[in-house]
């Protein structure tokens, strides 16, 4: 499946994370927080600023991002787990 984002919004793929403690303990997705990083799958254009020029996006596709903890919308697609959250959500990139 294609996904172009809109505006300055971006298509996030969360990371995966351990399902096991450090103990040796398995941990249910119910217990699980979701994680706050991500690899950028697709990037919307940019922001329309108010003198009508497009504003460039700081991300690109392949950049691993922080963002906060409820952003977004979280849309999942054949058993994977996706956010699509605007560009002032994201805190960082990892490099």
């Amino acid at each position: 499946m294609k996904f172009k984002p809109l505006r300055d919004r971006i298509f996030v793929k969360f990371s995966s994370e351990e399902e096991k403690t450090a103990g040796g303990l398995f941990i249910p997705d119910s217990a699980k927080e979701k994680p706050q990083k991500g690899t950028v799958v697709a990037v919307g254009p940019g922001k329309v600023t108010d003198d009508g020029k497009r504003q460039p996006m700081d991300v690109k596709v392949g950049d691993t991002v922080l963002f906060e903890k409820y952003s977004g919308s979280k849309i999942k697609i054949d058993d994977e787990e996706y956010l699509i959250i605007r560009e002032e959500d994201i805190l960082g990139i990892v490099e």
